[in-house]
């Protein structure tokens, strides 16, 4: 790992103060405790983008704004012993997605399959964290999600999808799963605000303005996509020459599972916004599938399988320079065992959020370590 100058605070004690934050917020305790353990998930695996850096603009603000209702009332609307169709009604969508995995894989433990569909959701943190959930009872995950429009289909411009992840977590015989956790575009709302936040530009050929040029300028870009005069690119980047259109399909292929299999909306009804400028609900849909591969030739099969894949794969002889080839989920494991006894590295907006939020809540028992 780089060196990291930034400090290092406590996993407990953060994961307590978010705790208590959340339910400051009206979100209930055991529910606070789910969305708590997804955020930090996702810097446990140095996926900073979805971790608490998004804890105050992403929840507590949209809390506050009153596009994400605090009490999640789960709603079944449709249960077959395969399959789940599920209404949010607007509340935490880590606590739906929760609810949903720990459905799908009771479910597929007897059937073998399962899936299952949200909506009338918000943002459900890290993907991966859903697809772990069944690679940790043995099994396949698979989710996806769609989101406030952000980026552009082939050939055009103008936002008009979401940054739509689509995620596997398969379970090896080593000592992490292989985990393939991404958006369908190049690089993903989460990590412009992480270059903006740090100073950073976002790197050239990953976003559009209307007239078709690329930016670069990190603030720039938030603010030119917040009035949707600018749009990311998909996986393969501008035009076809890069193949551009298999991201392009692909992303479309997420927000068609996300909206059709319950009905729910797409596109540019997800903007958040109303027609008259005021803020909305989101209305977020989300699709999830999980796997028994002991209904096919067994677990240990599989996961002898999928973990001599995984070992040629890095055993392969590797490009002049280049010290180590990686496995989906192999960066995130090592993220961890680097981090794990050393804390949650906090830069300088964070500290200043989490003191504000402090001071916001009254929560005068927490004394941070960058203080």
């Amino acid at each position: 790992m780089a060196e990291d100058n930034r400090p290092y605070v406590d996993w407990k004690l953060v994961n307590d103060f978010m705790v208590d934050v959340f339910e400051k917020y009206g979100v209930p305790r055991e529910d606070a405790k789910i969305c708590a353990d997804v955020l930090l998930e996702s810097d446990r695996r140095g996926i900073e983008s979805h971790g608490c850096n998004r804890f105050k603009p992403i929840y507590l603000d949209r809390i506050k704004k009153g596009t994400l209702l605090p009490k999640t009332e789960i709603e079944i609307v449709k249960e077959t012993p395969t399959t789940v169709v599920m209404d949010a009604h607007d509340g935490m969508g880590m606590v739906a997605s929760h609810k949903m995995m720990e459905m799908l894989i009771e479910k597929a433990k007897v059937y073998g399959m399962a899936g299952g569909t949200i909506f009338n959701s918000t943002h459900y943190g890290i993907a991966g964290y859903w697809t772990t959930m069944a690679e940790k009872a043995g099994m396949i995950g698979i989710t996806g999600t769609n989101a406030r429009p952000s980026v552009a289909p082939t050939f055009g411009v103008e936002p008009m999808m979401g940054t739509n992840p689509l995620t596997f977590t398969m379970p090896t015989d080593e000592e992490f799963p292989f985990n393939f956790d991404c958006a369908t575009c190049i690089v993903q709302n989460g990590k412009i605000e992480y270059y903006s936040r740090s100073g950073k530009p976002t790197p050239e050929g990953c976003v559009v303005n209307d007239k078709g040029e690329t930016m670069t300028d990190s603030p720039e870009i938030l603010k030119e996509m917040r009035a949707g005069h600018a749009a990311l690119l998909p996986l393969g980047g501008l035009g076809e020459a890069t193949a551009g259109y298999k991201g392009y399909g692909f992303t479309t292929i997420v927000e068609i599972l996300s909206a059709a299999l319950a009905g729910g909306p797409f596109m540019k009804a997800l903007t958040g916004v109303a027609e008259d400028g005021s803020p909305q609900m989101y209305h977020l849909g989300h699709f999830f599938f999980v796997i028994n591969p002991d209904f096919f030739m067994g677990l240990d099969t599989f996961k002898k399988t999928a973990g001599d894949i995984c070992r040629g794969l890095r055993a392969s002889k590797k490009a002049p320079g280049e010290e180590r080839i990686y496995t989906a989920g192999e960066k995130e494991y090592l993220s961890w065992q680097y981090r794990k006894d050393k804390g949650v590295p906090m830069g300088e907006s964070i500290q200043k959020e989490f003191i504000q939020l402090r001071d916001e809540c009254g929560l005068t028992q927490y004394k941070f370590p960058f203080e």
